[in-house]
Order: structure tokens, then C-alpha cells, then sequence
């Protein structure tokens, strides 16, 4: 029986062959490595790559996927939210048996992709990169440069832990459904030495500093630094968009003397 695609979890598979080939040669798995693939759906990825790894752990939260994914003897299946999974523990297994980093993959879906993108930044310790295929928009937010419309509190957060690189764009005719968006690929390999800091107040600083973006950052930012007890010369004579990511890190930094 066909699986109809279920709009609460923001299903649209990836049937397109050409498409799926290209994001398998993007990720270019190898046999031995550790890979954990989200939202598998159909397989339409998972079965090209579990005949590279030999393995591989896959995490569905559609009960009925998850049933047709357990029979496959390759794949371990997490039957769970993806927002509700530790993946350090996940890392930290694997790196137990071989001390190889996790690789993460996925269509994530799109009405929760920014949340997971989140999640995950809380367990990036360990992974050895990432591919996932993301509403095109999004993509776009987290490569956004500074002084652009795009550049936001999401591409603050991830530019300071990961270099990223947009390597596939997909049109929605790959998929049933088609989605209403263009899609992309990208990839974000976790920085070797990303600045050291508080990383719960750096996302409370950057939330607020984009909580009004029309707004120069003495109306925002600059009334919670006051409340922090900040004497520093940071320029909030600025939009918060005009700030470079070096700068909120550097400006946390300051925060954690104080």
C-alpha cells in the first residue's frame, strides 16, 4: 500500500533519481563510517547509502515509516521527534566502538527545519559534517552576509560554529508532493577552533539584537547591555544586520568578564 505524505510532519519526498544521485556524490559516504540520516521517509536517500556504509541509523517520527524501515537489517531505526534526540549520546557510542565522527544527513522538514538546526548546534561536538536539504529561503539565511535583507539571528548562530557551503539547489518537481518552494543542499562542516564562549548568551544576545531590526541597537540591544552592566564601546549605531559575526562574539566575550 502507498504511503500518502502527511502535511503535520511536512512530508515531501524526494523522488527525483538525477537529484538523489547528486546529493549522494555531495555527501560521498564511505563504508565504515558513521552516519545518522533524518526524516528518511521512503529511502529515497537511505537506500543509496546504506550500499556505501554498510550501515546506517536512521530517526522517523511517522510511525508507519518507521515499521517498513525496522525490516531492513542494515538500518537501526530511532522512532522518535528528532528535537527530542541527544545525538552527543549518539557520537558518544559510536566513538566508544571507533572513535569516528558522526555524519549527519536529511530532508528535514521544512515547517521545523530551523528548530532542528538548533538542536543539533547544541550537539556539534563530535559530528564530522552535515548534509541537508532545506527550503531554498532558508538556506539562504544561514550563508546571508552581513548588511544584507537575509542576514539574521540564524546565521549569527551557525556562521560562528561552522563553515557552510550551499552545493545542490532542487526545484520542487523532484519531490511528491511538490513543495511550494525551491529547495537546496548544504553543507556545514563544524569550525576545528570556533571561538570559545557562552553559547546560551550569545543566542539571547542575537535574538535581541534582531528582535527589531528597523531599529538602530541602542533601542534594543543597547537597553539589555545596561541592564548587563555594560561600560563597553560596542557601536549601536547600527541595524543589527550591519553587525559582523566576529563582533557579537567578540562582544560576548566582553560580557563574560564583566
Amino acid at each position: 500500500m502507498a504511503h500518502v505524505a502527511r502535511k503535520r510532519f511536512g512530508q515531501h519526498f524526494l523522488t527525483d533519481h538525477g537529484t538523489i544521485d547528486a546529493i549522494v556524490h555531495a555527501i560521498d559516504p564511505r563504508p565504515g563510517q558513521r552516519m545518522v540520516e533524518i526524516g528518511p521517509g521512503l529511502a529515497a536517500l537511505t537506500q543509496p547509502l546504506v550500499e556505501r556504509l554498510g550501515h546506517l541509523t536512521v530517526i522517523e517520527l511517522d510511525r508507519d515509516l518507521a515499521q517498513r524501515l525496522q525490516a531492513h537489517q542494515q538500518l537501526t531505526v530511532i522512532e522518535s521527534d528528532v528535537l527530542k534526540v541527544d545525538f552527543s549520546l549518539i557520537g558518544r557510542a559510536q566513538a566508544a566502538i571507533d572513535n569516528i565522527a558522526l555524519r549527519i544527513v536529511g530532508n528535514l522538514p521544512y515547517n521545523i527545519s530551523t528548530p532542528i538546526l538548533f538542536h543539533l548546534l547544541d550537539h556539534v561536538d563530535g559530528v564530522c559534517d552535515q548534509h541537508f536539504m532545506l527550503q531554498k529561503e532558508v538556506v539562504d539565511r544561514m550563508l546571508a552576509r552581513p548588511q544584507t535583507a537575509a542576514f539574521g539571528r540564524l546565521s549569527v548562530m551557525l556562521q560562528w560554529r561552522y563553515a557552510m557551503e550551499r552545493v545542490l539547489e532542487v526545484p520542487p518537481e523532484s519531490f511528491t508532493p511538490p513543495p511550494r518552494v525551491d529547495s537546496a543542499v548544504v553543507r556545514m562542516v563544524p569550525l576545528n577552533s570556533p571561538p570559545v564562549l557562552n553559547q546560551t548568551l550569545l543566542s539571547e544576545l542575537v535574538q535581541v539584537a534582531f528582535s527589531q531590526r528597523r531599529k538602530l541597537l541602542r533601542h534594543t540591544l543597547g537597553r539589555w547591555l545596561d541592564a548587563k552592566g555594560y561600560g563597553g564601546n560596542f557601536d549601536l549605531q547600527r541595524r543589527a544586520e550591519e553587525v559582523p559575526v566576529g563582533a557579537y562574539v567578540e562582544l560576548v566575550g566582553q560580557l563574560e568578564l564583566l
